[in-house]
């Protein structure tokens, strides 16, 4: 096994992180958001944006004019990271609160897809990912919507987790009076809600819950 390189380790409980693939990609294909962070004309930026996992790669998608976007495009090394929170940890002070989470940090330069039916691809694997099974039910896609859009791709060649679970752990302070314990959070999927020019259009099966 090659040598974990300094980036990719952490320097505050280094034991919570992880390389596992099969791990990174679970909390990937969770994860609906990612946050892409990149140095410009020495300014940082971070932008958030809808993303998708296939295979070894994550894909984003923007509008051809859009500045983010054809700046990292070329070629612009950036830092992607995606956070799944999945209880407050609430302990006897203070100090010592805390939440589980799930998280990945990768770094690496984007490919940009040229390939058109590569990028419809993508765009198939993205609308999957946030409306399961309705790439099929949907208007295909348009020639011009395609050649409005860039998709960029990203290695997961340089990625890790890091994951906290359980409780406090709050040993210096167990014998206080004092609740302490987890709070669990969840995102859920509620019903569709129709707008109203679909208004007598029947909910699809993919969209029922």
């Amino acid at each position: 096994m090659q040598p974990i390189p300094p980036h990719l380790t952490p320097s505050r409980y280094p034991k919570r992180a992880t390389y596992d693939r099969d791990a990174i990609n679970a909390i990937l294909d969770e994860a609906l958001v990612c946050t892409i962070s990149f140095t410009l004309d020495n300014k940082p930026f971070a932008i958030p944006t809808g993303f998708v996992r296939h295979e070894d790669k994550i894909y984003i998608h923007g509008s051809v004019g859009s500045h983010f976007i054809r700046e990292i495009e070329k070629g612009l090394p950036v830092c992607i990271s995606v956070t799944l929170i999945d209880a407050i940890v609430v302990a006897k002070s203070a100090f010592n609160h805390s939440v589980n989470y799930r998280s990945v940090i990768l770094f690496g330069t984007p490919e940009k897809i040229e390939d058109v039916q590569q990028k419809i691809e993508a765009f198939r694997w993205l609308t999957e990912k946030f409306v399961p099974n309705s790439w099929d039910y949907l208007r295909p896609i348009r020639e011009n919507e395609v050649r409005k859009t860039t998709v960029l791709a990203f290695s997961l060649d340089e990625a890790s987790a890091k994951v906290r679970t359980g409780m406090t752990g709050d040993d210096e302070d167990k014998e206080q009076p004092i609740w302490s314990g987890i709070i669990p959070l969840e995102t859920r999927r509620l019903a569709p809600v129709t707008e109203d020019v679909s208004e007598g259009i029947p909910l699809p099966p993919h969209l029922k819950l």
